[in-house]
């Protein structure tokens, strides 16, 4: 707030409460003089309503340290709501731009320009890829996932088909082997007058039946 906006904000307060106004004009300097210290980052229109907010919780005068409060608790609630992207279209070699950008937007959310952008914002993944993804189970952060996929290929790859748009064989039962949802596809041989043997083979890709049955299951698609 500047300096000059406090005697129309000591005014304003002084309509719901004269005895903030001082009457002695050596008092009524210093008032403004120490208001204004104690207001400097505060915005006028946040200061007027943080008198009102006083005055319909409280009966006593309205002091300069009680706007001052409500502004930091303000100010840190959207700050701390707030993930702090990365500036767009600036350079990050550029370190002088990329600060003062930086800092920009920050001061932008503080004083309530710019809405916070919070971590499930930057993080969230459209409602059907998500739906299919929480059907597999995502249980680990995505760079843990990224790093073990080499071990867990079969996942890896059912999740690289979700992200991708395609449907996922193992979300359905192969009509072929018998293989359950979630289970790989089993190879069959047939031995003359036995029964059908089948033998599971945890990397094997999915029997056409199977892809047939994916592409028309909505659950995987």
């Amino acid at each position: 707030m500047e300096p000059e906006q406090i005697p129309e904000l000591i005014a304003q307060i002084a309509l719901a409460d004269p005895r903030v106004k001082r009457d002695d004009k050596v008092e009524r300097r210093a008032q403004i003089l120490m208001w204004a210290g104690i207001l400097t980052d505060v915005p006028y229109d946040f200061a007027i309503r943080a008198a009102q907010q006083h005055y319909a919780e409280k009966v006593w005068p309205v002091l300069p340290a009680d706007i001052a409060t409500r502004w930091a608790a303000t100010v840190r609630d959207r700050m701390n709501r707030d993930a702090d992207p990365e500036p767009h279209g600036v350079d990050p070699d550029d370190e002088q731009a990329y600060r003062a950008q930086l800092a920009a937007r920050r001061r932008a959310v503080a004083h309530g320009h710019t809405a916070p952008v919070e971590a499930h914002e930057l993080t969230a993944a459209p409602d059907e890829v998500q739906e299919r993804l929480s059907r597999i189970g995502r249980y680990i952060p995505d760079h843990a996932r990224d790093a073990l996929a080499s071990y867990r290929p079969v996942r890896a790859a059912r999740e690289r088909l979700v992200r991708t748009g395609q449907p996922d064989p193992l979300a359905v039962s192969c009509p072929w082997c018998g293989a359950t949802v979630d289970q790989a596809c089993r190879g069959r041989r047939v031995t003359p007058g036995r029964d059908p043997e089948s033998k599971r083979q945890g990397a094997r890709a999915p029997h056409p039946s199977r892809l047939e049955a994916a592409r028309s299951h909505p659950n995987a698609a």
